[in-house]
């Protein structure tokens, strides 16, 4: 049985003040019961306090992205030596933004991934086609290419830890989500294709979030679908009360 999460991408929201009163709001509501995983991703500059205000709770953090490189001449950037140092292990990798925005190839986030592995760190992978991809009938060929191209270079044992985040790009912060059919339809598919690749054993127990507009009203027929084991979670996420029901969901 594979244990559903929920992530919270906070994104480039929320100065150290509005961040640590976040914090102090999920704490006294998000009770998981270790029936959820609950990972938050917030700005870089309000990591290191959101790892001390966690610490003994149930509440991982996470980075929102990484350099590939453990140190060197990368003005701006943060590696994963650095985050560790932080007491941060998990990072969120490919998100259509750092793909859309900071032009981030399939190349540059296998290199990323590769250091993911090799620091020893959870990576949340993701992956997910624009509009045209899908009314052109391109989605599933789009997604499957992102995980190849990115992933299949790495052995079977780097998925102990690899979570693969689902975001139809048509869908993320536009108001429009995936409907739970579609959302199964593209989960299946990416276990078809891992299985392919690594077999069906590894293909059953990755874990796959979707991503796209998730809110309090939605996620419980979201995650009803027997391939969706949780969300990852953008605008939600920085309500407590909207993030806390959305963990409730995840328990159903």
């Amino acid at each position: 049985m594979r244990t559903k999460i929920v992530a919270g991408n906070w994104k480039m929201n929320k100065t150290l003040p509005e961040a640590e009163q976040l914090i102090n709001d999920l704490l006294k509501q998000v009770d998981t019961e270790n029936k959820v995983e609950v990972i938050i991703a917030p700005p870089f500059v309000n990591l290191s306090m959101a790892v001390d205000k966690t610490q003994g709770t149930l509440i991982d953090i996470a980075a929102q992205n990484m350099h590939f490189a453990d140190s060197g001449a990368y003005t701006g950037e943060i590696s994963a030596p650095m985050l560790q140092a932080l007491g941060v292990n998990t990072v969120i990798l490919g998100h259509s933004e750092r793909r859309a925005y900071f032009n981030e190839t399939d190349e540059i986030l296998k290199q990323k991934a590769h250091q993911a592995y090799e620091k020893g760190m959870t990576n949340i992978f993701c992956v997910g086609e624009q509009l045209s991809d899908r009314q052109a009938g391109q989605h599933f060929k789009v997604v499957e290419t992102q995980l190849k191209n990115a992933l299949f270079e790495l052995p079977l044992q780097a998925y102990k830890n690899i979570i693969i985040a689902y975001e139809p790009v048509w869908a993320i912060g536009t108001g429009e989500t995936a409907t739970p059919e579609q959302a199964q339809e593209m989960h299946a598919h990416i276990r078809q294709v891992l299985a392919k690749k690594y077999g069906q054993d590894l293909a059953r127990n990755v874990r796959i979030l979707y991503g796209g507009s998730v809110k309090p009203s939605n996620a419980g027929e979201i995650f009803a679908k027997p391939d969706v084991d949780g969300g990852l979670i953008g605008g939600a996420s920085l309500n407590a009360n909207d993030f806390n029901a959305i963990v409730e969901a995840a328990k159903s």
